[in-house]
């Protein structure tokens, strides 16, 4: 059963890379698009998975196999940890959290009645075992303190922008927020950095408001930097990861003060209060061992909407795993308190026995449907739009890989706008002949990308969908999601297409197609088809304005480098940041997709906090632009993306 555990640990980054199946028929751009000349990379020796511990590229030196808490961790922890267990973290959720976290835990915390019979050696080699870390003592455990602000808590000078995921999913900010256009961007310089501590990822979105810059990390620390100068205000620590962005709300009118909501990888939801960091609230989102929250929640009108989703297609690769219990769900909280006001499960069907393996294993269903996107508030028609991932076992049903429109107040379906039918899948299908893959074995396309509500030029709202295959859709918020216009700008694959989010402004939609060539699952795609890069569309038709096809620049030895664009792109006045996979921070011209500034996050930086890090790939999320600065992270050590540990801050020479 260990052996089995461990190889279930498998490619997890098809499910966080969202998509969905070709359209039946392409418009004149998108066939336009296919002539190009395409960015033809040398093809390298194709890469088979067989443990995500090859996927987490930032502790590859890490011997896990033969590490003595390998066998603590099988004979005192995995029973329960295997993904059965209710309110029992996943295996893969307890390797995520942080040194401090897991050791805190099995000594003075929720796991410590458990864990006393165990020397402190032993505990010290199961938190070295599940981080993947060599921790010398205890003493390891717990990171540096950042530079500390002199002056006291923030003050509330000014009101939250309403930009940005939580806001507004189309991720523009206007010239009001923004402070400057591209134009002015060509002259941005770094003005200071900050290393997170014993860090290999870095994607939790900044937000900036009361000239102060707040973000999440991998230990489960947020910080609350002052723009200007990089010091913090204040820390918080929550249980594990943070990978939403961090939400702030205004909240006087209630006689609270500004909020900041967040949620991390245990899919616990937290309130602070903004200006000294202290938890209001926290609840758990959902008790299923293997949720966790990974769209950022959603703020309007008091009240939070929070976006579940999981990963329990990896202990589904298990053939004795009972695949599959879980149901991605929205959860609407009021803000003050977080009192539940509803849950709506993407499949309104529990899941049931409904068949038996070739191994005598129950299989579930419905199940899966889990939500990735942040959530996009339509104020105007009273509803909430999400998108769905796969079913993780058969049958298929007819919410995965879904458009859901639901109502704000009351939580009931409006309307299902279903993109790719007929398709269950889990990580058992990347393993031969295990019973548990579904006889639909995929093809995993999820709606990853979240739902931007735009208007064209004659005022008309549409709904602008992006998917992993490459296509962007244009809908009808009226229609139920009617098609109004689609057009296929990237190859997609497992690996390709729209990942985390496009932006719009000014007429145009931009997409970031990511389109990765070798897709670590045992493929090596047609590098010739391949549309790495931003691509600027026409907002009233689709039609394709521009392409910027980024060159592959990546070194021989950079092996998880990549030209492509998974992290969502920020439009400013006249032009588009992307973070690409390959560490480059490239800002594009809005008109014509030339790139007018660039800068290589990967070389060595030292932080304001005194440690040495460097940026890599960039995937998650995007940049954050306010006040004359743009805020980014760097680094994405997980699902064969180069690692890093960055925070970077630039502003204009003169500011």
């Amino acid at each position: 059963m260990a052996r089995l555990m461990r190889l279930a640990l498998l490619p997890v980054a098809l499910l966080l890379l969202a998509g969905c199946e070709a359209p039946e028929s392409e418009s004149p751009a998108a066939s336009a698009a296919a002539t190009e000349p395409a960015i033809v990379a040398a093809e390298p020796e194709v890469d088979v998975l067989t443990s995500t511990d090859e996927m987490q590229t930032g502790a590859a030196d890490f011997d896990r196999a033969n590490h003595p808490g390998n066998r603590l961790y099988e004979e005192n922890c995995l029973d329960c940890h295997a993904g059965t267990v209710a309110k029992a973290p996943h295996f893969s959720w307890l390797e995520m959290m942080s040194p401090a976290a897991i050791h805190s835990a099995l000594t003075d915390g929720i796991m410590r009645s458990q864990a006393e019979h165990l020397a402190p050696e032993e505990i010290l080699a199961i938190t070295e075992y599940l981080t993947r870390q060599h921790l010398e003592s205890e003493t390891d455990l717990a990171p540096p303190a950042p530079p500390m602000c002199d002056t006291g808590q923030i003050t509330a000078a000014g009101s939250v922008p309403k930009v940005n995921w939580g806001h507004d999913t189309s991720r523009f900010s206007p010239p009001e927020v923004a402070g400057l256009t591209a134009s002015e961007a060509k002259q941005l310089t770094l003005k200071w950095s900050f290393v997170y501590p014993g860090a290999f990822r870095a994607r939790s979105q900044p937000a900036v408001a009361f000239d102060t810059l707040f973000t999440g990390s991998q230990d489960g620390t947020v910080y609350a930097f002052d723009l200007e100068t990089g010091c913090a205000r204040w820390t918080f620590t929550a249980s594990a990861e943070v990978r939403t962005g961090i939400v702030l709300a205004d909240s006087q009118a209630e006689g609270l003060p500004p909020l900041a909501f967040f949620g991390d990888i245990l899919a616990r939801v937290y309130a602070l209060n903004a200006l000294n960091g202290e938890l209001l609230w926290t609840l758990k989102a959902d008790d299923h061992p293997s949720a966790t929250l990974t769209g950022t929640p959603a703020w309007h009108e008091n009240t939070l909407f929070v976006p579940v989703s999981s990963l329990e297609v990896i202990p589904a690769a298990d053939p004795a795993y009972e695949c599959c219990t879980f149901r991605g769900s929205l959860l609407s909280l009021r803000a003050a308190d977080g009192a539940v006001n509803w849950r709506h499960y993407t499949i309104a069907d529990e899941p049931v026995e409904v068949s038996r393996t070739s191994v005598g294993t129950r299989v579930l269903a419905p199940s899966g449907a889990p939500t990735w996107t942040s959530p996009t508030i339509d104020a105007r028609r009273g509803l909430v739009y999400i998108g769905t991932g796969e079913n993780y076992s058969s049958p298929a049903d007819g919410n995965s890989d879904a458009i859901l429109a639901i109502d704000l107040a009351t939580g009931e379906r409006a309307w299902t706008r279903q993109s790719t039918a007929g398709d269950a899948w889990n990580v058992a299908c990347m393993m031969a002949d295990n019973p548990n893959c579904p006889p639909e074995d995929g093809p995993d396309y999820d709606h990853g990308s979240s739902i931007l509500l735009v208007s064209n030029s004659q005022g008309k709202d549409l709904l602008i969908a992006g998917h992993k295959n490459g296509t962007i859709f244009g809908l009808d918020p009226d229609q139920e999601g009617a098609l109004v216009w689609q057009n296929r700008v990237g190859r997609g694959s497992i690996q390709g297409g729209v990942h985390f989010g496009l932006a719009a402004a000014e007429g145009r939609v931009y997409a970031p197609i990511n389109d990765m060539n070798n897709t670590y699952n045992g493929d090596y795609l047609d590098p010739a088809k391949a549309r790495p890069g931003v691509h600027g569309l026409n907002i009233d038709d689709g039609e394709r304005l521009w392409s910027h096809l980024q060159e592959d620049v990546c070194l021989p030895e950079h092996k998880f480098c990549d030209p492509g664009v998974s992290a969502p792109v920020t439009a400013i006045p006249g032009g588009v940041i992307a973070g690409h996979l390959d560490g480059v921070i490239r800002l594009y011209d809005g008109k014509k997709g030339d790139v007018i500034w660039s800068y290589d996050s990967r070389p060595e930086h030292v932080g304001v906090n005194g440690l040495t890090g460097h940026g890599g790939s960039m995937s998650g999320a995007g940049a954050a632009v306010a006040g004359g600065y743009v805020v980014i992270n760097s680094g994405y050590g997980l699902y064969n993306h180069e690692p890093g540990n960055l925070l970077l801050v630039f502003g204009l020479p003169d500011k």
